[in-house]
């Protein structure tokens, strides 16, 4: 009995822990409350179905104790049983798995409209880039990154000379306007995710992936890699502020573009003029300064 009591036990503070439990995912602020629903519908099926094994397992223990004189009946198969367990089986895996294919669909497809940004990642530090006023991204190249050009933005690109690249582990974003993020990394795998959007992908070294969504409260959030990337994973952290339209363009223009920060660099690396030239004296046939 004690063996029942025990699963009982289990059973039962399963189901109080979740209800009780003080570990729970942050208040959402994107649009994808599907995830959050997707989510919630797993832990139905998969909570139900352990409580019921579970159960079965405590009644099992109990209806058939140990009991002098009793002999066990031997039944090597039943159809009906496995027919049984193949169908509610079947029934909840695609409980589950029904709503996570149409999410996914929603996740991958991008609105029309939507803004775009690009997000570099790099052991261990963030970087953001968004299209200029041509409202175009420039064209990259692994041969053209550098400490100046982490991006690897083509000089030669028209379309990349307005891009406003953001130096910095910050990044500004509109409320209520929908975002598509273009994930590149060059070092390592690395993963960009902030928990109150719910959205997250791989950034792979050599690939461009991406995901959407749209911020529906303002504030200020936490970035973080959720893939391990090195020692100084740890430390990999950003931020994003969600704000109002007119305060997001205004710190936008208050930012670099690619084409003032290559004209920076070169006018910080421009070699200084001699001062003095060395003349032929034609009397004494030597150089003389």
């Amino acid at each position: 009995m004690i063996t029942v009591y025990a699963l009982l036990f289990v059973g039962i503070g399963t189901v109080v822990f979740h209800f009780v439990s003080p570990w729970w995912w942050t208040e959402i602020a994107s649009n994808w409350g599907y995830i959050d629903d997707t989510i919630i519908i797993t832990f139905w099926v998969t909570g139900v179905v352990f409580v019921a094994v579970i159960l079965f397992m405590a009644y099992c223990v109990y209806k058939f104790r140990y009991q002098e004189g009793r002999r066990a009946e031997y039944k090597p198969e039943s159809h009906k049983l496995e027919l049984w367990l193949t169908g509610l089986t079947a029934v909840g895996v695609a409980v589950m798995l029904t709503p996570g294919l149409f999410v996914w669909n929603q996740f991958v497809t991008v609105p029309e409209g939507a803004a775009e940004v690009e997000v570099l990642a790099k052991q261990w530090t963030w970087g953001y880039r968004f299209p200029g006023k041509d409202g175009k991204l420039g064209k990259t190249g692994a041969r053209n990154i550098n400490d100046d050009n982490p991006f690897g933005i083509d000089p030669k690109d028209p379309n990349g000379k307005d891009d406003v690249v953001v130096d910095d582990s910050e990044l500004h974003l509109p409320l209520n306007k929908p975002v598509k993020v273009l994930l590149r990394s060059i070092d390592v795998l690395h993963d960009f995710h902030v928990p109150q959007f719910r959205a997250k992908m791989d950034m792979v070294p050599g690939q461009v992936t991406y995901f959407w969504f749209e911020p529906t409260r303002t504030g200020n959030f936490d970035v973080m890699c959720y893939e391990l990337c090195g020692t100084g994973h740890y430390a990999m952290r950003g931020n994003v502020v969600v704000e109002t339209e007119a305060d997001f363009q205004k710190w936008l223009d208050e930012q670099t573009t690619f084409e003032e920060a290559t004209a920076n660099v070169l006018k910080q690396e421009r070699p200084k003029q001699v001062s003095s030239v060395k003349v032929l004296d034609p009397e004494k046939s030597v150089l003389t300064q």
